[in-house]
């Protein structure tokens, strides 16, 4: 036997590939936010998580390119040593203020965010409840702490189901130190977590709260400030932790809570203290998106507006487009290999989404996860939904 054995043996990619509907790795020649271009034509672009925009606003590039030129190009260090720098502070600062917490503190991707986070706080001693559809990251926090202290405690609860949520909690001793883990909005459907009754669960049965709010901040609530907006719930949430690489047309993320425990984090945390820190550019990208969500917020009302349209126009044309009520619009399928067909058939005509498929979301429930920008003008928005409307039919889907 040798190592490398599995890897010859891996034949599914290839086979996809061979039949014209491998959907993975394509490269993007040129990015004009809304609209791209791929294999050499322009392409609508609906699979992207630069919800805002922001990604080619003129101000973002200005503030990239000059901190650049006061900081260069790295840091080329941890932020234990010599990776910290005044831009990091300041802008820890200004996002503990917008998520309004104590403190926050910046990882150099949303990934390392949680997994830092989660692997910091959790002990053989403690126990993490969580949701059976959170994002990886979450789970491979839990996992890595499970290396780190010789074994994991994890309870999971159904989808988003707060019955099962209590009846996971009921079970447990009341004086075991645990914590809930949701994401704010779900990754995949765009369905919002029923943060109220979750809350209130953590409070009867003494639990913590902590939400991934990658894809609620800048999104959801009325300021762009995300699930805990929305729902008007701020100080019941213990931690809430986002990534920069969507609204924030960045790369980075950032956990927030109290003061306290993430200064805590910040010297216990191994993606922190063994990684290189975010580089100059992508804080400053940061700083300046925060501060057009700040002092524009129709954009985010425009965001909102287009994924209440995208959803009322996929469902009047017969798509099932699950629960999401966010700019996460998923077109469930069911097949996977209808599912990569279909996504191989929009895409040769001029429109690249997401296909998604198991363990992404459970079996038989394959989708083609679509996701929108505040800057889609109406009439991509329109051409797109003739594209689905055509092939739907054609495909028996709809």
């Amino acid at each position: 036997m040798d190592i490398f054995d599995k890897c010859l043996k891996f034949t599914r990619a290839k086979e996809a590939m061979e039949m014209g509907i491998y959907p993975y790795f394509k490269p993007i020649q040129e990015n004009h936010g809304p609209r791209v271009i791929m294999d050499g034509k322009e392409i609508i672009m609906i699979g992207s998580n630069n919800y805002l925009g922001l990604t080619k606003d003129p101000r973002v590039q200005e503030a990239a390119i000059k901190a650049i030129e006061k900081y260069g190009t790295s840091c080329s260090g941890s932020r234990f040593l010599n990776g910290t720098l005044e831009l990091h502070e300041e802008l820890e600062e200004k996002l503990a203020a917008f998520v309004k917490k104590e403190s926050a503190l910046c990882f150099s991707t949303g990934y390392q965010s949680n997994l830092g986070a989660i692997s910091t706080l959790l002990t053989k001693d403690d126990l993490i409840i969580t949701d059976k559809t959170n994002h990886a990251s979450i789970f491979d926090g839990i996992f890595l702490s499970a290396g780190l202290h010789m074994g994991a405690n994890i309870k999971r609860y159904k989808h988003n189901d707060m019955d099962d949520l209590e009846r996971v909690l009921s079970k447990l001793e009341s004086d075991i130190p645990k914590m809930i883990i949701t994401d704010g909005v779900f990754s995949m459907e765009g369905d919002l977590v029923n943060l109220p009754r979750l809350v209130e669960l953590a409070g009867k049965y003494r639990a913590r709260v902590y939400v991934d709010d990658a894809h609620g901040l800048g999104v959801e609530g009325e300021t762009g400030r995300g699930t805990q907006e929305y729902y008007n719930i701020w100080d019941e949430v213990d931690l809430v932790m986002c990534t920069f690489s969507k609204s924030f047309a960045s790369l980075g993320g950032f956990i927030a809570g109290k003061s306290e425990v993430i200064h805590y984090i910040k010297h216990f945390a191994r993606p922190l203290i063994f990684s290189a820190s975010m580089p100059p550019a992508n804080i400053a990208t940061v700083l300046k998106t925060l501060e057009i969500i700040q002092k524009e917020p129709q954009i985010v009302h425009r965001l909102q507006k287009i994924g209440q349209k995208m959803i009322r126009e996929f469902q009047a044309l017969g798509f099932n487009t699950g629960e999401s009520k966010t700019p996460i619009v998923p077109i469930i399928i069911g097949n996977d290999d209808k599912t990569f067909q279909f996504w191989a058939i929009l895409f040769q005509n001029g429109v690249y989404s997401n296909p998604v498929i198991s363990p992404a979301v459970p079996p038989d429930r394959a989708l083609i996860r679509t996701s929108y920008m505040a800057t889609h003008e109406d009439r991509d928005l329109d051409i797109v939904l003739d594209k689905f409307k055509k092939i739907g039919k054609e495909m028996g889907i709809i």
